[in-house]
């Protein structure tokens, strides 16, 4: 065995396309939904995002974390789903609501399904810039490192972004949520 063959580390294991899609459809979901892709829309753009992760998982480095490799595209596919929709002159707007759990009660099941559309109607509202910031750091849980990476952005960009993203969002929350008792 030559010298230069012992240097190079050995190669990782391809990733199987059908344990990568069965492991992680419903984050990408959840994300995309999150990055404001309508419900009605989620099922072809989570599809557009794993053509791409099919057509790319080849030259995925399997030494780095999936999650935020995934969400880099389910970004990018979101992104690029809200620029055709306003070249169509489409009106991105919010769907039904996500059901909450069905273990709890009525009550709190009507509380919590209020809380969640008042926050998707203020998510709705806010900037496209900031409400990436903010669903990646404070719902998904990315560092913001992390986040520079997947939107290509300046680090100090980003955390102006999500310091008012945080302040608008608040506001816009008691502006939806208005008279309302959740």
């Amino acid at each position: 065995m030559d010298a230069a063959a012992l240097e190079q580390p050995p190669a990782s294991p391809a990733l199987d396309f059908t344990e990568v899609y069965r492991d992680n459809a419903a984050y990408l979901w959840r994300v995309l939904r999150r990055l404001g892709v309508a419900e009605r829309h989620l099922a072809d753009v989570a599809h557009d995002a794993f053509v791409v992760v099919h057509r790319r998982l080849d030259s995925y480095d399997a030494q780095r974390p999936l999650r935020p490799w995934l969400t880099g595209i389910a970004y990018r596919v979101a992104s690029e789903h809200r620029r055709r929709a306003v070249q169509r002159h489409e009106v991105l707007d919010g769907d039904r609501e996500t059901e909450p759990a069905p273990q709890r009660g009525v009550e709190a099941q009507l509380i919590a399904r209020q809380r969640c559309r008042i926050l998707r109607e203020a998510l709705d509202k806010l900037d496209v810039k900031k409400r990436d910031v903010f669903v990646l750091h404070d719902i998904e849980g990315y560092s913001m490192p992390e986040i520079a990476e997947i939107v290509e952005a300046p680090l100090n960009t980003l955390y102006s972004r999500l310091r008012l993203a945080r302040r608008e969002l608040r506001e816009l929350v008691d502006e939806v949520g208005d008279g309302e008792t959740p």
